[in-house]
């Protein structure tokens, strides 16, 4: 016989409640202190919220009053508490704020899908038992993170939404929110390894630091890691590991912005994408044991805050420029001009160039068309680190990334030729 879905409801919410009455009970003996709530007040509380809130469910008074009369007693109980002269430490709002999610966690499990309670349940107990974690990041995080995430939020938040998704000129197909999105695109996976390599990835980690480098830009991290290793010879032989890493990873990281617009395309350069960034990373580990035992050269570097303003600036503009270029050359010039563009873009920066293959911004095209350029940009983009590895950290030292480099150029050019 099946179970009423109102019993497994009330289940589910007593549950729910239990545990996160025992969170509760932990924060309280470890501070030492009498506070209201617990393993017995928070199912009961839950237990009250629910048949509260089935008494009348149409306008939910019943259920309304119960909160107000546990929200005025709260209130009382906390206002006692600094009356009695307690500590500021000791006078918290966690407390009554854990009793009136409790009381709300019944009428949750009746009236939305599971998951709600569940998550809201599990959220809370994170967040509750994860007092000192917090506590610390928060002291870790400076107050510029604080304005990155929250020009972030900017981005994603205010910006995309007022964009409208039509094309605003006829020279391409390209519409200011696709546009934008595809500046998200990269900026979400710039941010994200910024955040592991600033928070998590430790300055010891070379290779960490140069895969995080990797998801940020390829470039980037060349540039740092040459300059780094011209003025500390004896952590060379890492830094050349970590440019041929950062590079592997960079064709992981074309695949995933690629994925998120063009499953079709993705599919397609699955394959090369994964040959070349495997060839890179088994290039790296093997420098990478050639230089066992040597000081990192970038230790103590900083990556740089991909959220900047000007950066999102400079990119939106070469994605609209490079779109329209490409629309007039493959008009006037075939497949053939559009790989001869592709290999100008790989000296430039060549995310807007496959975004914009990718997003479909400059007109249908074969699928193979659209393989060749991008692997023709990477392949251009691999010599000018190259050129970048031998100009910082010059000619001798920098020969393992740079032959690495080339050869990696070279593979993508025949996998664009001959595919």
């Amino acid at each position: 016989m099946a179970l009423d879905p109102l019993v497994i409801k009330l289940g589910l919410a007593l549950g729910l409640s239990l545990f996160f009455g025992l969170a509760f009970e932990e924060l309280r003996a470890k501070a030492l202190q009498a506070r209201p709530g617990g393993i017995r007040t928070f199912p009961l509380l839950t237990l009250m919220g629910a048949l509260l809130y089935l008494i009348e469910p149409d306008r939910k008074l019943a259920f309304i009053a119960g909160l107000l009369v546990l929200g005025a007693w709260l209130l009382t109980f906390y206002r006692r508490q600094i009356e009695a002269g307690e500590t500021e430490a000791h006078v918290e709002l966690v407390p009554p704020i854990c009793n009136l999610l409790a009381y709300l966690i019944g009428a949750a499990a009746l009236a939305q899908p599971a998951w709600v309670a569940v998550a809201a349940t599990v959220v809370s107990v994170l967040l509750l038992t994860g007092r000192e974690q917090l506590h610390a990041l928060a002291q870790k995080v400076e107050l510029a993170e604080i304005t990155t995430a929250a020009k972030f939020l900017i981005l994603t938040g205010i910006v995309l939404p007022l964009l409208p998704n039509e094309p605003v000129t006829t020279l391409t197909a390209l519409t200011p929110m696709k546009a934008w999105l595809a500046l998200l695109a990269v900026c979400t996976l710039s941010y994200v390894s910024y955040l592991l390599q600033r928070f998590f990835a430790s300055a010891d980690s070379d290779l960490a630091v140069a895969f995080l480098g990797g998801l940020y830009s390829s470039t980037a991290t060349t540039v740092v890691l040459a300059r780094a290793a011209a003025a500390e010879p004896s952590g060379n032989a890492v830094a050349q590991a970590g440019i041929i890493l950062a590079t592997g990873v960079m064709y992981l990281r074309l695949l995933a912005v690629v994925a998120v617009f063009d499953l079709a395309l993705a599919a397609r350069l699955g394959p090369a994408l994964l040959v070349l960034s495997l060839a890179g990373l088994l290039m790296a580990g093997v420098q990478y044991r050639r230089a066992h035992g040597q000081v990192s050269a970038a230790r103590g570097t900083t990556p740089r805050n991909p959220l900047e303003i000007s950066t999102a600036a400079i990119f939106a503009v070469l994605f609209v420029v490079i779109s329209i270029a490409t629309v007039w050359v493959r008009a006037h010039f075939g497949a053939l001009g559009l790989d001869a563009l592709a290999l100008v873009v790989g000296f430039t920066d060549i995310d807007p160039f496959v975004l914009s293959l990718a997003q479909g911004s400059t007109g249908a095209m074969p699928v193979a068309t659209a393989m060749a350029a991008i692997l023709f940009a990477t392949a251009s983009n691999n010599i000018l680190k190259a050129i970048y590895t031998i100009s910082f950290a010059g000619w001798r030292a920098s020969l393992p990334a740079a032959g690495a480099l080339i050869a990696l150029a070279a593979a993508g050019i025949a996998v664009a030729v001959f595919a």
